[in-house]
């Protein structure tokens, strides 16, 4: 009798970019795919973050490297990854946040959240796809976007918002680049313990409200985020693309 053999988790030999890498997510992303067996290059715009993380990696007998690099420069993005090799595997994981009432909401929040989370998400896979198309290689491409991209919260009418147009930008990509072989998906967190959500969840009642609307009752852990971002960027999820892997406790479930 032949039994089918499950599809490898392993990521030998393989190029990844993460971007947003120096702390929360992104940190942990970098952590996954390299003990997974990846070459990582972890981005940010504070050099001393990913330098230290790039280091506390190789320090465990993997292998890291560090590029500084604001990723809203998409001329800098667009020469950086020019001069490298193709990566196989991009995470990005760059993104950001400024809650308000949608009556108070100006347009510098409008402009700064889109900016960082959906134009530089587009044109950083752009760039990595059009690499990988040249050299006629396979790739599983990243997009850290947040549960917030299937539903609306109080306060976060335009978070919402940039993050529903990863999830359409992710899809119709997926269209394009099924034909070379490069898939692409988003991860949609709900809310997980990093410096950018440690104000909200001092707040009492808003932890409150948070663990509520989770059906597990506790809020996430950088840890849960890093056997589904393995999954994705490996062959184990070869048949999945233009979908959202829900790494949400049940939020969504409602």
């Amino acid at each position: 009798m032949h039994l089918p053999k499950t599809p490898s988790f392993k990521l030998q030999g393989k190029r990844a970019l993460v971007t947003g890498a120096g702390r929360g997510i992104g940190l942990a992303c970098a952590v996954a795919l390299a003990e997974a067996g990846a070459h990582v290059t972890l981005t940010a715009r504070n050099q001393s973050e990913i330098e230290s993380v790039a280091q506390a990696i190789r320090a465990q007998g993997w292998l890291a490297d560090a590029k500084t690099l604001d990723v809203t420069e998409l001329s800098l993005v667009e020469d950086f990854i020019d001069q490298t090799e193709p990566f196989d595997i991009l995470i990005s994981s760059a993104g950001g946040a400024r809650h308000n009432p949608a009556m108070d909401v100006t347009e510098s929040d409008f402009d700064f959240t889109f900016s960082l989370n959906t134009k530089s998400s587009f044109f950083v896979a752009q760039c990595v796809a059009k690499k990988l198309i040249k050299h006629n290689l396979p790739g599983s491409l990243i997009t850290i976007s947040s549960q917030m991209g299937h539903v609306g919260g109080p306060n976060r009418a335009i978070y919402c918002a940039s993050k529903h147009a990863v999830e359409g930008f992710t899809k119709a990509m997926s269209k394009e680049l099924g034909a070379h072989n490069i898939r692409i998906n988003t991860l949609c967190p709900t809310f997980i313990k990093t410096p950018m959500t440690e104000p909200s969840l001092n707040d009492v009642a808003f932890k409150t409200y948070v663990e509520d609307m989770i059906a597990l009752n506790r809020v996430g852990e950088i840890e849960d985020i890093m056997g589904p971002v393995v999954f994705l960027a490996s062959d184990a999820s070869a048949l999945i693309t233009g979908s959202a892997l829900m790494v949400d406790g049940g939020w969504t479930a409602y």
